[in-house]
């Protein structure tokens, strides 16, 4: 299935992640204001000029955010002590443990420094 926008996205994922999705999506554009929104990959994303800042996604069982390998690096500590999984690209949660607010936000301006944007 190919989704159009991000709305088109968070309507389609498992009901339980939605409301997640839609938090996710607006601290992303709250924190990235210049960014564009896009699809890329089949995940919603925001992007400015060619580099994807961040992006997010929904799963059977768990939601993943993913930015740049330096912001997980510079933030692994915080992640870990949020009790979330990290990947080399990617943060994976389940619907009842989210990433926090301010991490969610301290993330993408890494991610964003990361890519020199």
């Amino acid at each position: 299935m190919t989704l159009s926008d991000h709305d088109a996205y968070i309507a389609a994922a498992p009901e339980q992640f939605r409301p997640l999705l839609a938090t996710l999506r607006a601290q992303l554009a709250r924190t990235l204001p210049d960014a564009e929104e896009i699809i890329k990959y089949n995940m919603p994303g925001f992007q400015i000029g060619r580099s994807i800042v961040a992006s997010y996604a929904a799963f059977s069982k768990q939601c993943g955010l993913y930015l740049s390998p330096g912001a997980i690096i510079a933030h692994a500590e915080d992640i870990a002590a949020a009790g979330l999984k990290a990947t080399k690209t990617g943060i994976t949660f389940p619907a009842n443990n989210p990433i926090p607010y301010d991490l969610i936000e301290r993330l993408a301006v890494t991610s964003r420094k990361d890519l020199g944007l």
